[in-house]
């Protein structure tokens, strides 16, 4: 009997997928507004606002079902809110709307969800529905043209109705997320904010909030005879510098692979690429050259925003180059060992400040093991921030030792990305160690469960001459004042022996503007070695030089590091605080952290000089006199000076 019930309901689906699926038939018939005059296909900007009266529509919801404006008159409010199920905002606010409608049902509010985007399918509404706990309509607007009439633009953008179908706000649920932006917790709650005042006959403070967010995904006329196609050019930018993120199981919000995956990104791709925001690289480029620099090159932007203002024409498939093929779900090569930050996973709360939980996990090395490649992974991508993994010794205590040498393995940060070291180098773990996972994270409306791990491939121990080793160069001593738009502070480091620079990665919070590593040679000359000058929190990059850099001893690695804590700064939690280091977002840090090695360092042909015991014991005890010596003369000569001056005693 379930079978059969499994079986009609299949049935079901696929005959109501084959409606939706076919704007020019019957769904699109439903999705046609009373009064509605404005074509799908046709720019919509966001002038409307509140006062425009909406005059109904009809849509299905991803089961097929036919919902109508028209059912809703006896509500008081509805709020209609233009969704996306791959734009990472609306991921943010999912499980809030859901919790708002539940909120106001009680008190004759109704939530319907509108999925505009032409590369929204029904499979991808339903899932999205699941996961977050959706309740309410889910509804697919066929060729955008419940989107045209109510004149929305990205997702997610709310609108509120009231009786008479008139629009009294128009925005966002709050301004808590942003585009590069994310607060602990709003400070203006909008949307209910604005349902509350109509509920008791208010007028609403702020009717109409700007809603950042994803473009939304309109049909658009294709010009099949451009010269600029998918095919011919695109397809290889987007496999040269987007793909390695924007794929199936990676960090990218939605994946670029196939024709399919673009089709109805076109302008906010070109959005995101003229305003520098993808792909994420914000180091000046007149200092160093690094081997990750993600850059679009300007021949390469002008063919992408030809590419979108011809609709984004499909070209020729057959002339497009083959699929880009990645050895696995991993960015490193198959890794020999996997491990995970603890047996049981960690369950993150979907509201609050997590403080940073701290993990040690036994990978279960016998011997001294060399590692050239390794890959952090998020259990739960949604609510991590960031993952950094240090190296414990056996039988020492743990510590970061700021300002110092430390064992640092791998990470994984928005931007940051694994790393492989140059030929014949190596980060050692030793026999015994354990991995310490230090996990960030950031609830985002959601419960979930994380269970984070490293991926490591091995080297060759009798290929590596160089140990890697990082150092955290650190400044921890700062008050960042009320208000200030552009507070200094430095920290220095100086190489004790001749050394190859590799990486570096500055680290800041949400008051970080900019950060700076230069060198001071012994000589007095001094090089800018990075420059970032648009610090992001969002996107802390790892920066691989082109080339390891020589760095002679007695240099001094200057990192200078600048604060926003002005109201100017979106990100700022609090402008009238003053800011110390600390651990949470809240708080901050200054941290100039790089790799090195040494250059004299060859593990391969180490040589020990033997010492005959007999002559050890003879020449130790002559030193050790001589020391003596030597000091008892400084004391010597320091009494006869100090005497009756005091000053220099």
């Amino acid at each position: 009997m379930m079978y059969h019930r499994w079986l009609i309901c299949l049935c079901i689906v696929i005959c109501n997928m084959a409606r939706i699926a076919a704007p020019d038939k019957a769904l699109a018939a439903d999705t046609v507004a009373a009064g509605d005059t404005v074509a799908a296909g046709d720019t919509v900007t966001a002038g409307d606002g509140p006062s425009k009266v909406i005059a109904g529509f009809r849509l299905r919801d991803f089961r097929g079902k036919l919902h109508a404006l028209d059912d809703y008159a006896e509500t008081k409010l509805i709020v209609v809110a233009f969704w996306g199920t791959e734009c990472p905002l609306a991921k943010l606010y999912a499980g809030r709307l859901a919790e708002l409608a539940r909120q106001y049902d009680p008190k004759e509010v109704a939530f319907l969800a509108v999925f505009s985007n032409r590369q929204d399918s029904l499979e991808e509404l339903g899932h999205f529905a699941r996961k977050y706990g959706i309740d309410f309509p889910v509804l697919k607007d066929v060729g955008n043209v419940v989107a045209d009439q109510f004149g929305a633009v990205r997702t997610p953008e709310v609108f509120v109705l009231d009786r008479a179908r008139t629009v009294r706000y128009r925005g966002r649920v709050d301004d808590q997320y942003d585009v590069g932006i994310q607060r602990p917790q709003p400070l203006h709650h909008n949307l209910a904010e604005a349902i509350d005042d109509l509920l008791a006959n208010r007028e609403i403070a702020v009717p109409r909030t700007d809603s950042p967010g994803c473009l939304i995904g309109r049909v658009k006329s294709v010009d099949e005879t451009a010269d600029v196609t998918w095919s011919k050019q695109i397809a290889a930018i987007f496999q040269r510098r987007c793909q390695e993120c924007h794929r199936p199981g990676e960090i990218g919000p939605f994946p670029l692979v196939t024709y399919e995956d673009t089709q109805g990104w076109g302008p906010m791709i070109a959005e995101v690429v003229k305003q520098q925001r993808m792909p994420p690289w914000f180091a000046d480029p007149k200092h160093g050259k690094f081997s990750n620099d993600a850059r679009l090159s300007d021949e390469e932007k002008e063919l992408i925003f030809a590419w979108v203002a011809a609709g984004g024409p499909r070209g020729d498939l057959s002339a497009a180059p083959p699929p880009r093929t990645f050895c696995s779900d991993w960015r490193i090569a198959e890794p020999d060992a996997v491990v995970y930050m603890s047996d049981e996973p960690f369950n993150v709360p979907a509201e609050g400040i997590v403080d940073y939980q701290w993990y040690f996990a036994d990978p279960g090395f016998t011997e001294d093991t060399w590692i050239k490649a390794a890959e952090a992974k998020p259990g739960a991508p949604d609510v991590v921030h960031h993952v950094t993994i240090y190296i414990k010794p056996p039988d020492v205590p743990f510590s970061l030792r700021m300002n110092d040498r430390i064992s640092l393995l791998a990470g994984f940060n928005p931007g940051g990305g694994p790393w492989r070291a140059p030929e014949g180098m190596a980060v050692k773990i030793p026999a015994g160690a354990e991995l310490v996972f230090e996990m960030h994270y950031t609830p985002n409306g959601t419960p979930q469960q994380d269970r984070s791990y490293v991926g490591l491939e091995f080297a060759d121990p009798a290929t590596v001459r160089k140990e890697i080793v990082c150092v955290m160069p650190a400044n921890t001593e700062f008050e960042i004042p009320p208000g200030a738009p552009y507070y200094e502070v430095q920290k220095s480091w100086y190489f004790p022996a001749d050394s190859l620079l590799l990486v570096m990665r500055p680290h800041m919070h949400l008051r970080g503007k900019a950060f700076r590593y230069e060198a001071i040679y012994p000589d007095g000359t001094d090089e800018i070695l990075l420059d970032v000058p648009h610090f992001d929190f969002n996107w802390q990059n790892n920066f691989v030089l082109a080339t390891p850099k020589r760095i002679p001893a007695g240099t001094e690695m200057r990192c200078t590091a600048w604060f926003d804590n002005s109201e100017d700064n979106l990100s700022n939690p609090d402008s009238t605080a003053t800011v110390r280091w600390g651990d949470q977002t809240t708080d901050e840090m200054m941290i100039g952290i790089f790799a090195m090695a040494l250059v004299d360092q060859d593990l391969l042909n180490q040589t020990v000089v033997p010492v005959a015991k007999s002559r050890r014991v003879r020449w130790i005890p002559w030193a050790l006199i001589a020391i003596f010596v030597v000091v008892a003369g400084v004391f010597v000569v320091r009494g006869r000076h100090s005497t009756g001056r005091g000053e220099l005693s």
